[in-house]
């Protein structure tokens, strides 16, 4: 096995035992992700929900869905381990508040992020999902969401910002068309050629 892979391996054996923050966590600690030192493709959202926390499989919901449509894949192509790394900002579900899930836990990204991404070498694409991941890797901004996604070309060919494509972004999705028209057929192209 080449290094990287061995080293990639024990780094997300570390990862899934980790309870650092599970004081704070209110199901506890069940970190969700998916790497491989052969991933071309890096997809990197904010953190599992109480399904995926339930089931240990990232993106198992309504918003995977949309997800797998936008990319145009399907699951077994999207659970493709060898070609596809699955990275949220949190890896533990962080909990509900007054509009929805909690922001991802910090301590993820600080801890395992520069590691994890410095053991996959052959990623060439990396979807940002999501205001947290956005801030994280392309710099805090007062820019809005649809700001920065509207401006994804000034991000490439290295990354692409989208939306969370949760269910209760739907209006996001009526009111900015060009989402749907410009990037996700841009998207397609660009995951295709990398699988």
């Amino acid at each position: 096995m080449p290094p990287e892979t061995v080293q990639l391996h024990d780094l997300l054996a570390d990862i899934r035992s980790c309870h650092h923050c599970e004081p704070e966590l209110p199901l506890g600690a069940n970190p969700v992700l998916r790497a491989s030192a052969s991933a071309r493709l890096l997809i990197i959202g904010q953190a599992p929900g109480t399904r995926v926390h339930a089931t240990g499989i990232p993106w198992n919901d309504p918003s995977g869905d949309r997800l797998r449509d936008w990319l145009g894949l399907d699951q077994a192509a999207f659970y493709d381990e060898s070609r596809i790394a699955i990275v949220p900002m949190g890896f533990c579900y962080p909990g509900r508040g007054k509009s929805g899930d909690l922001p991802p836990r910090p301590e993820c990204a600080r801890l395992w992020h520069e590691r994890l991404l410095s053991l996959m070498p052959e990623v060439e694409l990396v979807l940002l999902v999501g205001s947290y991941a956005q801030g994280h890797y392309l710099g805090k901004s007062r820019e809005t969401l649809t700001a920065r996604v509207r401006r994804w070309r000034d991000f490439g060919p290295r990354f692409i910002p989208t939306p969370h494509p949760s269910p209760r972004n739907t209006l996001w999705l009526r009111r900015n068309p060009w989402f749907e028209q410009e990037v996700v057929p841009e998207l397609r192209r660009r995951v295709a050629g990398l699988l």
